[in-house]
């Protein structure tokens, strides 16, 4: 299925093949450090109004993009702006039946069609390996061969300024990748920096990453800004995959219910003035519409539900101090108005209903409706499939505390290998709670939607116990555990974590263990093995089925009622995870 469903996406990407131009009639993009030189042009005196528009995290839910496209459609027609500017804050492809068994091939061909002109690199990016099966390389394997081939066959470039070849100390040069570009909008020069968060290393496949760094983010896009100014940029847009977060997103000067210490906050108020006009962020799934250290910053949650715009007023003879006005739009819902998305995946398609937009009703794109459809169907048919389980009561997830799901999924994954004696997950990797009702693929999909492998690692008791203890003294997503109980205590300023088996009989330092937990996990996610000193073969990587499709086998032969509301999967009086107080656990 994999692979027929790849070689349509290659097939629709080959059919949409047109030179590389971006919307209204723009000449190719122009790499930093290219051979060429911008043809001169006369001086206009008429000021332009530029549209940037943002989305991030799209998360291959390619369904929203006729929608999307609509929007700007609108946009362009309406007279509002004199030139509009798309670009995308990463995590394109990781997540969805539509994307996923394609590598994000369908992504780009959307992509493609709608016309952006510029894509940072997210941390989900690197997730997909070496094109093809492989999740992780092998001997001769390029790690970063699924990326690079969808970079490929993009009509634009991907951005990443700040990940680093440690080999040369210098950004990537993979071809179609490059730190930053410059574009030509009716008249005006526009610079476009594209930079990943600094966790990326950790929050994705880390045999993927290897041989590469992330440097710090704010020197790299001051460096990146002067260079692009140097160059005659008269507006600095950076596409970021990293982000803030904002409850209110209605006032761009109230920054009062905006979170300060956010990774692109920080970074806003650590560049110097006036370096750059706009970021669009991306990473947190979260709502900014702000002015930040003189910065206009948007973002607009995941899973393609909305998207972000700041109007610039610019002065086309000017050089520098083009931009004369701004204005920050709060994030424009797609499929109609509302607080905040409800999950990744929002919205299907038939409840996409979209208020008016630029002064006339909103109509879905027909090209990119005809590029998506084949994925959206051949997804549906996967995603409807039913799992002969009856759902009594959602099972909820949750981030960095114990969960019904978390717990669900590892007693899961323990039931579905005879020779482990503990699993572990990671709240990261739980994106969506099981609904109520009868469970269908998609659901299981939705809550899991990470295609990893399982993993085997012999370790000791101690060593369970030391990477239970670092987990809960951090504030990223709980391990969830099953096959043993955990007792953490403060013993002065260090804290123990004590083990259980099911039967009540302790877990001692030295008794041997296997561990069953995802490929992820075992290869330095989420800092779980740091620390830990294990022999050569302790971790064994299976390239088989992935640990979802795993579940889903184990619940088919289940079959029967599961419930959210179940003391087995989540009971505070006795939890699996016994804390001294909130993580992160702090012991003076």
């Amino acid at each position: 299925m994999r692979a027929a469903v790849r070689s349509l996406a290659f097939a629709l990407l080959a059919a949409a093949a047109a030179p590389a131009c971006s919307a209204q009639g723009a000449p190719p993009a122009e790499h930093v450090g290219s051979a060429r030189s911008a043809p001169a042009r006369p001086p206009q005196q008429r000021k332009v109004k530029l549209a940037v528009i943002g989305t991030s995290d799209l998360h291959g839910h390619i369904d929203m993009l006729p929608a999307l496209a609509g929007h700007l459609a609108n946009l362009r027609a309406s007279g509002e702006v004199d030139a509009t500017l798309l670009v995308d804050g990463g995590d394109l492809f990781q997540g969805t039946l539509e994307s996923n068994p394609n590598e994000g091939a369908a992504v780009i061909a959307a992509y493609n069609q709608i016309g952006y002109a510029a894509s940072a690199v997210g941390n989900h990016e690197f997730d997909f390996g070496p094109e093809g099966e492989r999740a992780v390389p092998g001997p001769g394997d390029d790690p970063r061969g699924a990326l690079k081939a969808r970079a490929a066959a993009a009509h634009f470039p991907f951005l990443a300024a700040n990940v680093i070849d440690s080999a040369t100390g210098k950004p990537v040069a993979w071809p179609h990748f490059a730190p930053s570009v410059m574009v030509e909008r009716a008249g005006v020069r526009i610079g476009i920096i594209g930079i990943s968060t600094e966790s990326t290393p950790h929050t994705t496949m880390a045999s993927n990453f290897a041989g590469l760094s992330i440097a710090p983010l704010a020197p790299t896009i001051a460096d990146e800004a002067a260079r692009l100014r140097g160059r005659g940029a008269q507006v600095v847009v950076v596409t970021a995959h990293a982000g803030g977060r904002c409850r209110d997103l209605d006032d761009a000067s109230d920054v009062a219910s905006c979170e300060p210490d956010q990774e692109i906050f920080q970074v806003a108020r650590a560049l110097p003035p006036g370096a750059v006009d706009v970021i669009v962020g991306g990473h947190t799934h979260s709502g900014v519409a702000h002015e930040v250290a003189g910065i206009a910053i948007v973002q607009s949650f995941s899973g393609g539900v909305a998207f972000g715009r700041v109007d610039l007023v610019v002065d086309p003879a000017r050089r520098r101090g083009a931009v004369l006005e701004r204005h920050i739009h709060p994030p424009r819902f797609v499929c109609g108005e509302r607080a905040a998305p409800r999950s990744d995946r929002d919205a299907e398609p038939a409840a996409c209903r979209p208020s008016p937009y630029a002064g006339r009703p909103v109509a879905p794109d027909a090209k990119v409706a005809a590029v998506v459809e084949p994925f959206v169907e051949s997804a549906r048919k996967q995603r409807d499939r039913q799992l002969g389980v009856v759902v009594d009561a959602p099972v909820r997830r949750a981030h960095g505390q114990e969960s019904a799901l978390g717990n669900l999924f590892a007693d899961l994954m323990r039931a579905s290998a005879r020779d482990a004696d503990v699993a572990i997950t990671n709240g990261g990797g739980l994106r969506a709670d099981l609904p109520a009702g009868p469970l269908t693929y998609g659901s299981l999909y939705q809550a899991m939607p990470f295609d990893n492998r399982f993993a085997r690692v012999r370790l000791t008791g101690a060593q369970l116990g030391h990477i239970v203890a670092t987990n809960l003294a951090k504030d990223s997503g709980i391990f969830s555990l099953s096959g043993v109980r955990a007792t953490a205590r403060c013993r002065g300023a260090e804290l123990k974590v004590t083990l259980q088996r099911e039967d009540g009989r302790r877990v001692r330092d030295r008794d041997r263990l296997v561990l069953l937990t995802s490929d992820f996990l075992a290869t330095g996610g989420d800092g779980m093995m740091a620390g830990l000193e294990l022999p050569d073969g302790a971790v064994r990587l299976d390239e088989g089925a992935t640990i979802r499709d795993a579940l889903a086998e184990v619940l088919r032969a289940r079959g029967g009622h599961l419930s959210g509301d179940d003391r087995h999967l989540i009971d505070k009086r006795a939890p699996r995870i016994a804390l001294p107080g909130p993580r992160p656990v702090k012991c003076k």
